[in-house]
């Protein structure tokens, strides 16, 4: 089987099996999906859709979140996995946004990565939901997933979306993203992989290695 004929099949199987995959972050705007997903590193989206009500209610935008502490944020987020730092990263993040980008969460990857706390993934992921970007955002779901199926052999998240994006047109990027991102968190995951139910079985690499999961 040919790269192309790989990536082929396996695009054609998630555009009929997980056509409506989508973030599981609750947000409405820019502004909470780049808080959301700056809680999210190393922590569940459930966690985080349980926090972010009462952060929205009391920092609504972009300049309450400024006018706030380090110390108030934490003191809302301290559920979330490594919250000092991640309230640290918030605050400066929103300082940034009001001093340098007019309040707005910019639309530029690079622009983005200059935020505390963000990085070339969260840049793609805000990017390609907001903006329609046409970029891959690689998490350790993704990665372990595209490795697995054959589609890169990359060793380093920056790699793979070089693979991924070479391969998969750019209509299909954001959706790209999300049917492997779930597809790792809910089947093909890190430790017993639910081989028996994963459609996809009949293109994985790493077959003979989980056939006991």
């Amino acid at each position: 089987m040919t790269l192309e004929e790989r990536y082929s099949h396996i695009i054609g199987w998630f555009e009929k099996n997980a056509a409506g995959a989508a973030s599981e972050l609750r947000y409405e705007n820019a502004y909470q999906l780049i808080v959301a997903v700056v809680l999210s590193a190393q922590c569940t989206d459930r966690r985080v859709n349980l926090t972010t009500p009462d952060f929205f209610a009391r920092y609504p935008d972009v300049q309450a979140l400024a006018a706030a502490s380090a110390d108030e944020v934490y003191g809302i987020i301290r559920s979330i996995s490594y919250p000092r730092s991640k309230a640290e990263h918030l605050t400066a993040l929103a300082r940034k946004l009001q001093s340098d980008f007019g309040g707005s969460v910019p639309r530029d990857i690079e622009a983005l990565m200059t935020l505390p706390g963000v990085g070339r993934k969260t840049a793609n992921v805000v990017s390609s939901i907001i903006y329609g970007t046409p970029v891959i955002a690689v998490d350790t779901h993704v990665q372990r997933v595209s490795r697995r199926l054959g589609l890169s052999r990359a060793s380093t998240p920056e790699g793979v979306e070089k693979d991924l994006e070479a391969w998969i047109p750019e209509r299909m990027r954001a959706s790209a993203h999300h049917w492997l991102l779930l597809h790792g968190r809910y089947v093909c995951t890190a430790r017993a992989p639910k081989c028996g139910e994963c459609g996809l079985r009949e293109w994985c690499e790493n077959i003979d290695n989980h056939k006991n999961a």
